[in-house]
């Protein structure tokens, strides 16, 4: 499901102005349509994440940029395995 801005931080509890930080810093990273972004159920995913490690880790926003890139790269890299094993070659 494919929703709006304000649908977005309606469904993820969130103030515009959090929203607006966490698209500044990359937390985020919206579908951009025009003339509107666009959110995916990814990024609600991900936000409450984000909102978990603030509220119930405490995790500062140093810690929540090193946590969301190591598991970006994570991500990647199962991805780039999955690919592999469907290889012809490694079959």
């Amino acid at each position: 499901m494919i929703m709006t801005k304000q649908e977005f931080l309606i469904s993820a509890n969130l103030r515009e102005q959090t929203l607006e930080f966490w698209l500044e810093q990359r937390w985020l990273i919206p579908d951009e349509t025009v003339p509107e972004v666009r959110f995916s159920e990814c990024a609600i995913a991900r936000a409450g994440l984000i909102q978990d490690l603030q509220r119930d880790f405490g995790v500062n926003d140093a810690g929540i940029e090193l946590i969301l890139h190591l598991m970006d790269q994570l991500h990647g890299t199962r991805q780039a395995l999955s690919l592999l094993r469907e290889s012809p070659r490694f079959k």
